[in-house]
């Protein structure tokens, strides 16, 4: 019967499609999102959203930075977030008339304890407390060639770690992936998922409204009554960083009521994993200490291993062979 394989056919790709929320209203929390013609931006006591620096708001978009060097800009959601459960899609652009390898600085995406403190991190402060996720389209790291840029990554903060300019914030990287996003003719979109201490980041840059993985990290600890933000800079090269919208959504999760008797606002942003962020230090022979078991890295353990038992299958054969032949002597 070709129905029962349709069916399970059809049941896989709404559990695809369902795995990134598709933007149902019902769940849409609009004092967290900004949109057009944005109507709630501004510095007046009824706004949601305020904003700093070379920031312009147009009615098609906030523009945080122009195509112009050492500019800075951010916006800023007034309204703390108390959902233990979230999930924030970015819809921006990022373009400019430099050529490949000539622009810069990039767009972050916040969710912090404190809101419009600028500093030298893609435009605001260092030592932030809570969530950064940076698409950074500048390479600062020379010798970091194994990744290409534009690149995204994110990193969780409890106010003790600096961001490394230098070494393009590998220090306290958690995750990443390299996105080409820059000068598209179209919009592209980011999207941010956090529940049950799982954080994943999503793109899409192909305007075909399909979401593609590019951090997925478990053991994130982060509080509530946070604040979202986005933020933008240029140095000596510059491009427009555009925010289109920044839409949050409630996740419907349940949670145990241990978790939910717990005060989350008391709780500090940390991640468990098998290494510690400050770990990733180079060590004098130049290997990477304590880095993680990647895909690549497990495949050529497990070809050495294989490598190995057939050595020692050929040598044990040599070996069995050699000694029959000495006890047919004997005989």
């Amino acid at each position: 019967n070709t129905t029962i394989p349709l069916l399970f056919l059809l049941l896989h790709f709404t559990f695809v499609q369902c795995d990134i929320t598709d933007g149902n209203a019902e769940h849409l929390k609009r004092e967290h999102s900004l949109m057009k013609p944005y109507q709630g931006v501004g510095s007046s006591p009824s706004s949601q959203w305020d904003f700093w620096g070379s920031t312009l708001v147009t009615s098609s978009y906030v523009r945080l930075t122009p195509d112009e060097r050492s500019k800075q800009g951010s916006i800023w959601n007034t309204v703390p977030v108390y959902l233990k459960d979230w999930e924030m899609h970015i819809q921006y652009k990022i373009h400019g008339s430099g050529k490949k390898n000539l622009h810069g600085d990039g767009i972050a995406i916040w969710y912090t304890k404190d809101r419009l403190h600028p500093g030298p991190v893609f435009g605001n402060q260092d030592h932030f407390v809570g969530l950064a996720i940076f698409v950074d389209t500048f390479r600062n790291d020379l010798h970091g060639m194994d990744r290409s840029f534009p690149y995204i990554s994110a990193m969780v903060n409890n106010g003790s770690l600096p961001y490394d300019h230098g070494k393009d914030g590998r220090n306290a990287e958690l995750g990443g992936c390299s996105s080409e996003i820059r000068n598209k003719d179209h919009d592209t979109y980011l999207a941010i998922r956090y529940s049950k201490g799982r954080l994943t980041v999503m793109v899409d840059i192909d305007d075909k409204n399909e979401w593609k993985e590019c951090i997925d990290i478990g053991g994130v600890r982060l509080p509530t009554g946070y604040y979202f933000g986005a933020s933008a800079a240029t140095g000596d090269l510059s491009d427009n960083h555009d925010i289109i919208s920044m839409k949050m959504y409630q996740l419907m999760v349940e949670h145990s009521p241990d978790e939910d008797n717990l005060d989350w606002t008391k709780i500090e942003p940390s991640v468990s994993l098998l290494k510690s962020p400050k770990d990733n230090i180079d060590d004098p022979t130049g290997n990477f200490r304590s880095t993680p078991l990647t895909g690549w890295k497990v495949f050529l353990l497990l070809l050495c291993a294989l490598l190995g038992i057939v050595v020692c299958g050929v040598v044990g054969a040599v070996v069995f062979q050699k000694r029959q032949e000495r006890n047919k002597r004997f005989y």
